[in-house]
């Protein structure tokens, strides 16, 4: 899939120098990234199995980057042609699209096994015009119900937002529930002021076999501060030709492929004898 043309009006166009300091800005790596890891953790899909996942709200990458790292392919959504513009520069996996999620997605059904979302659906509550259709209601409709028409059955979608009250929640909630999802909201350190989180963990599917996790208790840990700082030294390491290990078997490359073709990619080589094989060393 080709990257896409980013235009936009100038309306909604963020400047470069602000995209930049964002994404350059070492503390909002590290919030975006412990909040990204801990959406993965509340996605809770198979290990060691690749997935296509939908970042929703992308913008720079950063998120990206680390489901790069992961293993997982990805397709970004983003409403700023600013923060897109860097995502490209900084050579992220994942297919990046301009779009609006109040207007809904149009990607087919099924396509998704997993989604995340970091900070970015509060921006639905807010109504652009007067006119019913930029309503908050009406464009958290349109996105929801067409988000649950986008994912696989069973699959999960993990959003993470800053409501400012309950209603908002209610509000929410009860919009996810007639677009088909089940699940709910999940609140880690809900006692604390600063470390307070809010995670939408919406079901697909699955029956009774799919489970609302927990939130998590008591203080905030520091293992999201340890986890970021050992991500950046394998920047640094990578940035000085180091290489991180990166050793595939045969089924992990064969599930690879298959999700491949259902996204419609050409060129994907056939499966062999050879695929995964490893190939003799004579030095």
């Amino acid at each position: 899939m080709s990257r896409p043309e980013l235009q936009a009006p100038p309306e909604i166009y963020y400047g470069d120098i602000e995209a930049k300091k964002y994404t350059q800005n070492t503390r909002n790596q590290q919030i975006q990234a412990d909040m990204t890891y801990r959406a993965l953790e509340l996605l809770n899909l198979p290990p060691d199995q690749p997935a296509y996942l939908l970042d929703i709200g992308c913008g720079s990458g950063l998120s990206g980057e680390i489901l790069d790292e992961e293993g997982y392919i990805w397709t970004g959504v983003d409403i700023a042609p600013s923060m897109l513009e860097i995502a490209l520069e900084r050579e992220v996996e994942g297919d990046l699209f301009l779009q609006d999620i109040g207007q809904g997605f149009g990607f087919r059904p099924g396509s998704f096994d997993g989604a995340i979302s970091i900070s970015v659906i509060q921006w639905l509550l807010n109504a652009e015009t007067s006119h019913p259709t930029s309503s908050p209601p009406h464009r958290l409709h349109r996105f929801f119900t067409t988000l649950h028409s986008a994912m696989r059955n069973p699959s999960r979608a993990v959003l993470q937002f800053y409501p400012s009250s309950d209603d908002q929640i209610q509000l929410i909630t009860a919009i996810v529930q007639k677009a088909g999802f089940g699940g709910g909201v999940v609140v880690d350190y809900p006692n604390s002021k600063k470390a307070k989180k809010v995670f939408l963990c919406l079901l697909v599917g699955g029956g009774g076999a799919q489970q609302v996790p927990q939130g998590l208790k008591g203080e905030e840990e520091d293992t999201s501060k340890v986890r970021f700082e050992r991500r950046r030294d394998r920047e640094k390491a990578k940035a000085k030709g180091g290489k991180r290990k990166n050793v595939k078997d045969r089924d992990w490359i064969i599930k690879k492929k298959e999700l491949y073709r259902r996204r419609g990619k050409e060129g994907v080589p056939q499966d062999s004898k050879y695929t995964g094989r490893k190939r003799k060393t004579f030095f």
